[in-house]
């Protein structure tokens, strides 16, 4: 999804790629089902018949592209209105983690953040905030929540969705879009479908069996159909050789006939690519602009090509989804005030509540009171709100954790900061330019252009990273006569990550990484003021400055009790990562640092799995995520056991780049020829370790409490239409905890089709008193029991003997049982 209009002005390039497709033949027929649409519940009433009557064609086409808003807000859409018929227009904005204007608005964690609480609870209250600072913020509709499953660890979004199983990610959307919808804000469940990585997103076509097309990656939309969504996006991808914009087989045939979806569908920006196949196929609305859906579809229409009712089709499910949210009321319904206590309040209940405890043998976590503490690392003074791209809010205010730590460790405790790793640069040496130059606050007026040119000396051969901070354009570098920050290939210029991209004065930012030889090197400078002037700075790092570093950090480290390392990763749309570790010179870091300190706790600011080579040098691992604007709070909370830390791992963590279901299958991923498959099949995540008997790093659903919980008296049985399953869970140590008891069902003896080891049928998240028990019972559905007849092309049942887990992770069980689905029950209450 955007930037926000800078991203929607740099992509207009992609205008000229769009190829408007005429039919082979004309006179189309009628849309089938027009009528059946006009009758449904939740279809168009009698207002929007009106209305749709009194349309003219122009103004019916306005509302099916998007367009330039007169009283921009910084959103990512618009579509106007018609105001002779007191039709309002349509602001729509990214939101996934908040809502992206030009505005402040709260900045929630990371939606896998957010699933990792196991508690669509609170996900509902999650999208209130959201919902209604939208309304607040002038919005209409929020191109968000992202329920893609997260497939490759290398996927660069996978922050901005929920989880690898099925069943979580859809009770977790569905509970989303109730709370943001509830507040009078249009939801837009994306990116439909199978969209689940960054790299070749707009070209490559994806291929995935009906099995696992059905059990998998469509199960979080139709969740979210049923909760009532008002639109949903199509992905950039194709599916089956089709794009996902104009594939009839996923808007039409199971979006509406099959699930019956009633709201509208918008490609994402710039997703269009032919006229007369979108609109036929079940594409309602283009975004951005007009490259087929405006004057394009005009002439179709005007020429018989497309019968008009295709258009009126589009413009009635608009309506009605607007109607249905008072939009088209005589009295336009009155804008709620932003209350932004309420939001930091939220946020900083799903940051604490999603932190996952990954590792902590030695239990050095909690951190003791009244001891000293070293906090090392970037992200321990510069604080890591969100990731970049769509995710990307202007947050109220956001905290340095070195701040929250040092105010909740108390009078009594010394608390230290060193860097570790530099990621903003240091200034260039005075002695290394002739003629002398002041690169570290360089103003160039506007209208003026500066240029320098001289020889940069370096005093031996070295790694060199240049980093440049600007406030304008950026400054053309040329170094021995090479360009040093090049405009990057593809979207590389528009998107940019949530930490690296920005200085902590808001400049822009830009790195590159040479060796450079010892000795003179000509170096030419060129930066223009523009408009308004600009300020820029040009620094380096190199490998002298980053073993200076490290070496304060060691020696901090060592006079501390115990040490508290925050380590990054930074993702963003449009990008997939390289590799699983860390980034830069952090295992370096970590293992130096845990060397002179045993008790060194690391923190994880990272969007998805991560590798640990340095897992044994360290305490304890505290998975955070991008954790919002009330990140630091937080943090600090849970390392002092203020908060239990009660996430659990949506995703499985492998041991290893070789070891995950997309390692060594280049078919899998990236894809070959343009062409990625699904070859896994229904074996994903979990799953896939399951069938493979490969053991992980860690476990989906795995995550450490600061007490201990004991599992009992395990009771299933069959209702007729579902499964209940009861046990007793007590808390054993010796302070409140947080235990998310996971419920795991095996194959059905009688199906003779694919089927997993196991896959989470429920699970239930308890905040339990020392000495505490509670009895549970967590109801599985006859969904979650069935697995996809391709020969029947719907859910079966799977009846007979099956296994019952209960535990504390996908590899960790406790409780064990066996299931018996009587074989009649097939038959009844279907699918």
């Amino acid at each position: 999804m955007p930037d926000g209009i800078s991203r929607r002005s740099a992509l207009r390039w992609l205008g000229g790629a769009v190829a408007v497709a005429a039919a082979a033949t004309t006179g189309l027929p009628t849309p089938a089902g027009a009528a059946d649409e006009r009758a449904t519940h939740h279809g168009a009433g009698p207002r929007v018949e009106s209305l749709l009557r009194r349309l003219t064609l122009d103004e019916k086409l306005t509302f099916l592209h998007g367009a330039t808003d007169p009283r921009d807000l910084g959103q990512a859409g618009y579509v106007p209105g018609v105001p002779r018929l007191g039709i309002p227009p349509l602001r729509l904005a990214d939101g996934p983690a908040g809502v992206r204007v030009t505005a402040h608005a709260t900045a929630l964690p990371a939606p896998v953040l957010l699933a990792s609480a196991f508690d669509p609870a609170l996900a509902r209250r999650y999208g209130q905030v959201i919902g209604r600072e939208g309304r607040a913020l002038g919005q209409d509709v929020l191109l968000s929540p992202m329920v893609n499953l997260i497939r490759t660890p290398y996927a660069g979004r996978n922050f901005e969705t929920f989880s690898e199983d099925p069943l979580l990610a859809s009770d977790v959307v569905a509970q989303e879009i109730e709370g943001i919808q509830g507040e009078g804000l249009i939801a837009t469940v994306k990116h439909f479908a199978l969209n689940n990585q960054e790299k070749d997103r707009m070209t490559i076509d994806v291929r995935a069996d009906e099995q696992t097309l059905h059990e998998l990656e469509l199960r979080g939309f139709k969740a979210a159909v049923a909760a009532g969504a008002g639109s949903v996006m199509g992905a950039y991808n194709k599916v089956d050789t089709t794009f996902a914009c104009e594939n009839k087989a996923l808007l039409t045939d199971i979006l509406r006939d099959r699930w019956h979806f009633t709201g509208w569908v918008m490609t994402d920006w710039f997703a269009t690519h032919t006229t007369v196949t979108g609109i036929t196929a079940g594409l309602d609305m283009e975004m951005p602009g007009e490259l087929a859906f405006g004057t394009a579809l005009k002439k179709v229409v005007r020429d018989g090509t497309v019968p008009e009712a295709y258009v009126d089709r589009a413009v009635r499910r608009i309506l009605s989804v607007m109607d249905r949210f008072g939009l088209l009321a005589a009295k336009a319904q009155r804008r709620p005030a932003r209350d932004a206590k309420a939001g930091a309040a939220v946020a900083l209940e799903v940051a604490e509540a999603g932190a996952t405890l990954l590792h902590n043998p030695r239990r050095v976590l909690p951190l003791p009171a009244s001891r000293s503490v070293a906090v090392i690392g970037p992200t321990g003074r510069y604080p890591f709100v969100s990731g970049g791209g769509s995710a990307h809010v202007i947050p109220d205010h956001a905290d340095s954790p070195y701040d929250a730590v040092r105010a909740r460790a108390g009078h009594g405790a010394r608390v230290t900061y060193a860097l570790g790793e530099d990621i903003f640069g240091k200034p260039l040496p005075a002695t290394a330019l002739t003629p002398a130059a002041d690169l570290e606050e360089h103003t160039v007026a506007a209208g003026r252009t500066w240029t320098y040119e001289g020889t940069l000396t370096a005093a031996e051969a070295d790694d060199w990273t240049f980093v440049i901070h600007y406030s304008g354009q950026r400054p053309e570098v040329l170094l021995d006569g090479a360009e040093l920050f090049p405009l990057l290939p593809g979207f590389g210029e528009y998107f940019s990550g949530g930490l690296l991209s920005a200085a902590p004065d808001g400049l822009a930012v830009r790195r590159r990484s040479l060796a450079l030889t010892a000795g003179p090197h000509r170096l030419r400078i060129t930066a223009k003021g523009g408009d308004h002037g600009q300020t820029f700075r040009l620094r380096r790092v190199t490998g002298a400055t980053r073993a200076a570093d490290r070496d304060e950090a060691v020696r901090a480290a060592r006079a501390a009790h115990s040490v508290v390392l925050f380590a990054y990763e930074d993702a963003t749309e449009g990008v997939d990562r390289t590799s699983l570790a860390l980034p830069g010179h952090q295992e370096e870091l970590i293992s130096a640092v845990a060397r002179a300190n045993p008790r060194t706790a690391v923190v994880l600011n990272t969007s998805s799995a991560t590798t640990m080579p340095w897992l044994d040098d360290v305490a304890a691992v505290l998975q955070m995520y991008y954790p919002g604007q009330e990140g630091a709070a937080a943090t600090a909370a849970v390392l002092f056991g203020d908060r239990d830390p009660g996430g659990r791992l949506t995703q499985t963590f492998p041991t290893s780049e070789s070891t995950h279901p997309m390692s060594g299958d280049p078919r899998r991923y990236p894809g070959v020829d343009g062409v990625e498959e699904y070859s896994e099949g229904i074996h994903l995540g979990y799953r896939w370790y399951d069938a493979r008997d490969v053991e992980p790093l860690f476990p989906f659903g795995h995550g450490l409490s600061y007490t201990s919980f004991a599992y009992t008296d395990l009771a299933v049985r069959w209702t007729g239409r579902e499964a209940e399953v009861s046990f007793t869970v007590r808390n054993t140590g010796e302070r409140t905890g947080v235990a998310v008891p996971q419920v795991y069902v095996g194959a059905s003896p009688d199906l003779r089709v694919d089927q997993c080891v196991k896959v989470l049928a429920g699970y239930r998240r308890l905040t339990l008193r020392a000495g505490e028990r509670r009895r549970v019972t967590i109801r599985v559905a006859r969904e979650t029991l069935s697995s996809w007849d391709t020969d029947r092309h719907d859910l079966v049942l799977g009846t007979g003997r099956r296994t019952v887990r209960v535990g504390t992770s996908a590899r960790e069980p406790k409780l064990r049982r066996d299931l018996v689905v009587p074989r009649g029950s097939a038959r009844k209450g279907g699918h």
